[in-house]
């Protein structure tokens, strides 16, 4: 089972790489129905495995001059504020309701990337946005991301390149140090309340490094319309079975 759990990561860790995000939205699934882990142990890990990956393919996206590191902390470091809320919230609600709210989150994000059209890229500016909606886009992301360990690079990526200024190759970059910071903050959050099966974490987390390495080198070649097409419809997908499998648990 570990085996299949770790090639499960390898993915995990592409999308890292590739996107910038989708890390959770795909760990929390696998250590849930693969692992057999419990909802809230399911998230904790995650943020571990999705926070240590992203700062290994952060120095892939850093060498290539993808990453705007001013831009990166003042997101991170607002964002690490709501992640540590959520991650606290999270202990007074139920494991089922934490996951009915990432089928939920699933499917936003697989509705967002779905309908995100094709157009010209925003200059490769230096985060010359409105830092006052990126500041509150952080706090927002944060927060989500510390209750229900998900909703990341995909939320993280269009608030940089939309509002930040950035362009999609150096978004992707930069939000890998915003997941970073906000991974860790909310995995602080949960160690109050959460044990965590170490064992697991580090195969699962040296499995998807392995993926992030190789997404930070497939970057600049994929077309990234195409790929985010594909990878939304497997969002959607996974959202629907998780989504069903939590309400027929209800009935």
């Amino acid at each position: 089972m570990i085996v299949l759990v770790a090639a499960l990561a390898v993915l995990v860790g592409l999308s890292l790489g590739l996107l910038g995000g989708g890390g959770s939205i795909l760990t929390v699934p696998v250590l849930v129905y693969v692992a057999g882990m419990d909802a809230k142990e399911a998230i904790a890990t995650s943020l571990l495995v999705v926070g240590v990956t992203s700062a290994v393919a952060t120095l892939a996206h850093a060498r290539a001059g993808r990453v705007r590191w001013r831009t990166g902390l003042l997101f991170g470091g607002v964002a690490m504020v709501g992640a540590y809320l959520g991650g606290r919230v999270a202990e007074f609600l139920p494991g089922t309701l934490l996951l009915l709210a990432f089928a939920v989150m699933m499917l936003a994000t697989a509705w967002a990337m779905l309908r995100r059209r094709s157009g010209p890229e925003p200059g490769e500016g230096h985060g010359s946005g409105s830092w006052v909606l990126v500041v509150a886009e952080g706090l927002v992301v944060g927060f989500v991301t510390g209750i229900v360990g998900a909703g990341g690079g995909f939320l993280v990526v269009p608030a940089l390149v939309l509002l930040g200024g950035l362009s999609m190759p150096v978004a992707v970059g930069t939000s890998l140090v915003v997941i970073t910071m906000k991974s860790g903050a909310g995995l602080a959050g949960y160690l109050s309340s959460v044990s965590i099966d170490w064992g697991t974490a580090g195969v699962v987390t040296l499995a998807a490094v392995v993926g992030a390495l190789v997404g930070g080198r497939l970057v600049a070649r994929v077309h990234p319309d195409r790929l985010h097409t594909a990878f939304g419809w497997f969002v959607l997908v996974m959202g629907v079975l998780v989504l069903a499998q939590e309400i027929l648990a209800l009935l």
